[in-house]
């Protein structure tokens, strides 16, 4: 069943030919126009410790479609939610606010950040805001960090990994209006459509209701799907749950201990909930089975999108990250006087004598100084670049637990439309596919009348990370013929790949795992004038585009707070030995 709605004719301005749009509001009208800023980023292939790579066999009838310019898409496949008057919302915009209304710097802080994905961007963006001069290095030629993309010979783009941004992201959804491109959110039907192991080729929907408030419509949705779950489990699963809504974030907190698996069969909740809803949730939250993963992310999940009417509501980007969404931070930093600086990797931390950061020291040879430093990486990045000095301190020494996890993205082309599809994010139940998306259909840049190309996150990816590109579509194609039985098979005897594109990422997020929430440190180090941002450290949305985005806010806070101390240190030569606690 296709439910993407009808087609209405989209005229594009300019030297691209006109092309047709699934448009689910025929009675919006879309408009296109050419970046007024006419800046595009570039991305080329190299993904240094990332580990991106491609496979491209181009079929000849895959006609490359070059564009000079990113779209600028004024659209929405459905109304933007009202988030604006929700508690967590008010509280983003008051945050960010802060950065704006506060007293200017009289001497405006030189702040060096290492690395430019979404948190270490954010530090630099509300740095700039308070006044400051963020300069933010990024290792690689791409922006992004983990929603990094790259463009192939044929124009068409490839992402580290399929990115939902939901209602429930307070801070995100703040950046976006910040920045003046709320309209670059495509926002989906209220929905989570799971496919059906069972069932081949079939799909079952939990549907929010617009009519009911949270967590009604939340309750509503569950107990109307008589597909996953029978009456009786949902009643044992409810029960199971109730100590969580009586508890309340105490509760929450206190799961850390137990993987969901235990969790469930500690509060008699049946089997089958986890097979049916919960394998799927930990694996999309996560990359990881439940048997795995720490219950209290499961929790702290189900808290935030049933607590909000629009919570678990789904949007996509309209195009590539780098472009659409980076791109306008690096715009905002520099015109209020910072500096975004790529292919600037970190090869060590100098140290003062005293054990403070007396510079970066860049694999080029170059060595950059700041009043304060930031370091923005992925947590196993910031492990390599610890000086020795450093490591017996409590604060870094507890990060040895927090481990990345290993993420595969995959990209197929076929020389088709393919019809058992949605316009939104699908729940594939697979043993070894996540999440999945017809990027064809769901994101405008990537729109294609005729084929389509699927986007899936290939987890758990540990015993996969290591395989051949080949070796991993080929597995791929295996599951796509149980969701697709009709127009797929392994064989390709139906529908036929033109291209594909694996990205491997061997250590993403952090995992998950029971008893981390103890490591993760506060933005503000013990070393005075050094701090971290990134989704592992202390913030309430774990490891997630939200929890990177407030994590730079509150490294940006932190460092805001300190401005006295900071300029204090800045007149005065370091001499003092540190002490290791």
């Amino acid at each position: 069943m296709n439910i993407i709605g009808s087609v209405s004719p989209v005229k594009l301005r300019g030297t691209i030919q006109s092309r047709y749009w699934w448009d689910p509001n025929p009675g919006q009208k879309c408009s296109f126009h050419k970046d007024s800023g006419g800046n595009s980023l570039q991305a080329l292939r190299n993904s240094g410790c990332m580990g991106c790579r491609m496979k491209a066999p181009i079929s000849s009838d895959m006609k490359p479609r070059h564009r000079t310019r990113p779209l600028q898409v004024v659209c929405k496949d459905f109304p933007r939610p009202e988030l604006e008057n929700t508690i967590n919302f008010l509280e983003a915009a008051q945050l960010s606010s802060s950065f704006r209304s506060g007293a200017r710097p009289s001497k405006p802080l030189k702040v060096v950040i290492a690395g430019a994905g979404l948190a270490g961007l954010s530090t630099a963006k509300y740095l700039a805001d308070a006044g400051h001069k963020p300069i933010l290095l990024e290792a690689r030629d791409v922006l992004g960090g983990k929603v990094a993309a790259w463009k192939d010979s044929d124009g068409d783009w490839y992402e580290t990994g399929l990115h939902i941004f939901f209602g429930a992201y307070p801070n995100m959804q703040n950046l976006f209006g910040e920045l003046g491109i709320n309209d670059r959110l495509q926002w989906k039907e209220h929905s989570m459509i799971f496919a059906m192991p069972n069932k081949p080729g079939e799909f079952s929907r939990f549907d929010f209701p617009e009519v009911l408030p949270a967590p009604l419509n939340g309750i509503f949705a569950i107990l109307r799907n008589n597909e996953m779950l029978t009456w009786p489990e949902k009643v044992r699963f409810a029960i199971g749950l109730l100590p969580a809504i009586l508890g309340g974030q105490a509760y929450v907190q206190a799961q850390d201990g137990l993987t969901v698996t235990e969790w469930m069969r500690r509060q008699g909740v049946p089997d089958r909930v986890n097979d049916e809803v919960f394998i799927a949730m930990s694996k999309a939250l996560n990359f990881i089975n439940p048997d795995e993963l720490s219950m209290q992310c499961i929790l702290i999940a189900l808290n935030r999108f049933l607590q909000e009417k629009h919570g678990s509501k789904m949007a996509f980007l309209d195009g590539n990250p780098p472009e659409r969404l980076c791109m306008p931070i690096v715009d905002h930093v520099q015109s209020l006087g910072g500096e975004v600086k790529l292919n600037s990797r970190i090869q060590k931390i100098e140290l003062n004598p005293d054990g403070t950061v007396k510079h970066f020291l860049l694999s080029s040879g170059n060595i950059i100084c700041g009043d304060v430093y930031v370091i923005a990486t992925p947590v196993d990045i910031l492990k390599l670049l610890l000086p020795q000095e450093w490591k017996e301190i409590s604060y870094f020494k507890k990060l040895e637990k927090l481990v990345g996890v290993p993420v595969i993205n995959v990209h197929i082309w076929f020389d088709r439309k393919l019809k058992n599809t949605y316009d939104h994010l699908l729940f594939s139940r697979s043993p070894l596919l996540s999440v999945y998306a017809d990027m064809s259909v769901t994101c405008k840049e990537y729109y294609d009348p005729d084929r389509s190309m699927l986007e899936l996150v290939f987890a758990p990816a540990e015993q996969w990370i290591s395989c051949s590109d080949q070796e991993i579509v080929d597995a791929t194609m295996k599951e796509l013929a149980k969701l697709f039985p009709d127009e797929i098979s392994a064989d390709q005897s139906k529908a036929k790949i033109l291209k594909y594109h694996v990205v491997k990422t061997p250590r993403s997020v952090y995992k998950t795992v029971p008893n981390c929430e103890p490591c993760r440190p506060l933005q503000r180090s013990p070393i005075e004038g050094f701090y971290l941002a990134g989704d592992y450290t202390k913030q309430k949305y774990l490891a997630s585009m939200e929890g990177a985005v407030l994590s730079g806010k509150l490294c940006a806070q932190a460092i805001v707070q300190d401005y006295d101390v900071l300029v204090a240190r800045t007149h005065r030569s370091p001499s003092a030995e540190m002490s290791v606690a």
